[in-house]
């Protein structure tokens, strides 16, 4: 089972390193990331695998949405499931 975290927001150091922390305290396995930095915007997408995620995955979406918004950022966890029923994958 996976889920995409889309991340969007001013560039700064350590936001890789913050999302993947609180993927890894969590039992949440990152395995793919795609990062670009356009002139001072940060945009990254990761795909997780969370079906060894130890909390409820709402708990793992707030921890990171609360994490964006200490560092002023968008962070944004859709369940794949969601994601395919909209993009019709």
């Amino acid at each position: 089972m996976h889920a995409v975290i889309t991340v969007i927001g001013k560039d700064m150091v350590g936001i890789l390193a913050r999302v993947s922390t609180i993927c890894a305290e969590h039992n949440v396995n990152v395995v793919e990331v795609t990062q670009s930095i356009l002139q001072e915007l940060f945009a990254m997408i990761m795909m997780v695998d969370i079906s060894k995620c130890s909390v409820p995955f709402s708990e793992l979406s707030d921890c990171l949405t609360s994490l964006g918004n200490d560092m002023g950022l968008t962070v944004h966890v859709m369940h794949e499931d969601i994601f395919n029923s909209m993009h019709h994958v």
